[in-house]
């Protein structure tokens, strides 16, 4: 009995995911994901540089006509990242909201802090439990970024955005 359970949820598994080293617009146009919503993905996709392994979560029947979550992970030499960004089509719309995570061995939230602020001088700093966190907030609220402490050089920088284009 255990065996067939296992077997139809890794079946089930399988109908609803789509995993390959293609990339995430590949993979958004083959499961047939909305247009509109597939481009922005694609432009996504290469304002990140994302070119790691590749996983697409789509409904089965009607994937241009309900959400689908897109996951992309890629490995450095000094750490890690894993980009998620869910699709929300709306007719001739498309609703995103993102979340892109690096982990990296050898630097500190401190001077990764001061890189994003020589590059964006405008940024809101709020900390936290003194220094362990940091949220960084342009002044168009657009997207935050989180600088979580691991060590002395080691970091966690999330990214979360949620758009609503054409809206």
């Amino acid at each position: 009995m255990k065996n067939l359970n296992f077997l139809m949820s890794l079946s089930i598994l399988l109908i609803f995911t789509n995993v390959n080293a293609s990339s995430l617009l590949d993979d958004a146009k083959s499961r047939q994901i909305n247009e509109t919503c597939s481009s922005y993905l694609g432009q996504i996709e290469e304002s990140y540089s994302l070119n790691g392994l590749n996983i697409t979560f789509a409904h089965p029947e009607n994937p241009s006509l309900l959400p689908s979550l897109h996951v992309s992970v890629q490995k450095y030499n000094n750490g890690a990242s894993s980009f998620s960004a869910t699709l929300t089509p709306d007719g001739d719309y498309c609703y995103l909201s993102s979340i892109y995570i690096t982990s990296i061995n050898d630097q500190s939230c401190s001077d990764i802090k001061e890189i994003k602020l020589y590059d964006s001088p405008n940024l809101q700093v709020n900390e936290y439990l003194e220094g362990s966190y940091t949220i960084l907030t342009p002044t168009d609220n657009s997207y935050q970024i989180i600088l979580t402490s691991a060590s002395d050089k080691n970091c966690t920088i999330t990214e979360t955005r949620m758009l609503w284009p054409g809206r």
